[in-house]
């Protein structure tokens, strides 16, 4: 029996309507950029599998860290004892995040460090003896799926069923160049009538949201008025940090940078799970007490995992690389040009770019869930690249070491699929 048959017998899948999608694919092997199925078909890997994998599949530079540490150290409780690779890793990550970030704590996926992200923000202001009970976010915003996470999320399609059950928070646009002094007087007025801990944001681009991307300017207003009204900044950097905007973290385009910030995905190259909450020394010190209950009561076994931290670090001196860094700037440029022959096909609405993501619109709405979404991704399967469409948008997000020829086949076959649309 094949594994996707075997698969059907007891597995639930994320983000699947089974009575719609009866069948997985069965990945056997990756490597670079390319998974290869139970039955020897190849694809690339154009999305980084949810944009982890950022410096390929089974990369050896990464595995043979990993392998190493294995045989030294696997897993130790991280409530009172620390080990070198959390150590390093600490060492590693404050020397590339904005220069206000001192603190790391350690959680297993992005969901649960924009969670605790958000337990920092409001606790923070109840250590104080403030009650701020209101948060703020972004239209079309996602951060996960825990309760917290989901409840600053804006895209009902995954949420709805618990929307009873969520914190209250109140939303305002993303800014486009046009819209910041009205963005402004909202934050005002809720300031006015709300007592609000803070704001959480994917800056600069909302991936679930179809990497809908804003405008750094606009961006930087909303956090000037944050720090001046003492609500704590929450940048969930789980997507967009480590290199996919063209910087370190998006965070980088702003002077004004954020108390708190959430990472996961990238941060371990797809390896292990593993997440980080990163904030500031006065973040921090506001838990700092002689009172146990001002602390942080928050902890998962396999925090700050020493496998996990090592693939980290691997990852990170791999990001720092000449190799990379050329690499991403040979994606930026590949990119551009291949907005500039399609950007103006007929079944293209628009087009648009930050570092090595890459965005298009089609000119045909379709549900995220849809029929027509669905025979794309079966198209672009059958080719041989795995895209995965957000509905109308197809969105390219690939390995940092995908090559020439490969970028030129997700290229080809988007510009093929235009033709059944």
């Amino acid at each position: 029996m094949s594994l996707k048959e075997r698969d059907k017998k007891h597995l639930w899948h994320p983000l699947t309507q089974h009575k719609l999608h009866p069948e997985a694919i069965a990945i056997t092997k990756a490597k670079g950029c390319v998974l290869i199925d139970e039955d020897g078909n190849q694809y690339i890997d154009a999305i980084a599998s949810w944009y982890t994998c950022m410096y390929g599949h089974c990369n050896d530079f990464i595995t043979n860290r990993v392998s190493a540490q294995m045989q030294q150290l696997d897993q130790v409780v991280f409530s009172g004892f620390t080990h070198e690779p959390a150590v390093k890793l600490s060492e590693a990550l404050i020397q590339i995040l904005p220069k206000n970030q001192n603190k790391i704590f350690f959680s297993d996926n992005g969901s649960t460090s924009v969670e605790i992200g958000i337990k920092m923000a409001l606790q923070f202001h109840f250590n104080q003896g403030r009650k701020r009970n209101t948060l703020i976010a972004f239209e079309d915003g996602f951060h996960g799926d825990t309760f917290g996470a989901m409840s600053v999320s804006g895209l009902s399609v995954y949420n709805g069923p618990f929307a009873d059950f969520f914190l209250d928070v109140k939303r305002i646009p993303t800014p486009n160049g046009t819209n910041h002094e009205a963005i402004l007087k909202t934050l005002q007025d809720i300031v006015e009538t709300h007592e609000v801990a803070g704001f959480v944001y994917e800056p600069l681009v909302q991936g679930a949201a179809a990497m809908k991307m804003h405008d750094a300017e606009g961006l930087e207003g909303i956090l000037k008025f944050c720090k001046e009204n003492n609500i704590i900044t929450v940048a969930d950097e789980v997507m967009t940090g480590f290199g996919k905007t063209g910087k370190h973290f998006a965070s980088d385009y702003m002077e004004t940078k954020p108390d708190i910030m959430c990472l996961s995905k990238a941060l371990t190259a797809g390896l292990m799970p593993m997440a980080i909450t990163s904030c500031s020394q006065d973040i921090y010190d506001a838990f700092y007490s002689d009172d146990m209950g001002k602390g942080l009561f928050h902890g998962h076994t396999y925090s700050a995992n020493p496998i996990a931290c090592t693939a980290a670090l691997a990852g990170i001196e791999l990001l720092l690389s000449e190799e990379i860094q050329n690499n991403m700037l040979r994606i930026k440029a590949s990119h551009e040009a291949f907005d500039l022959r399609i950007k103006n096909h007929p079944k293209v609405k628009s087009t648009r770019q930050l570092g090595i993501i890459f965005a298009l619109d089609l000119n045909t709405e379709m549900a995220r869930y849809g029929n027509l979404r669905d025979m794309l991704f079966k198209f672009f399967m059958t080719q041989g690249v795995f895209l995965r469409p957000l509905g109308s948008t197809i969105y390219i997000q690939a390995p940092y070491v995908i090559s020439n020829s490969q970028l030129e086949k997700v290229y080809q076959t988007i510009e093929e699929a235009l033709s059944i649309v």
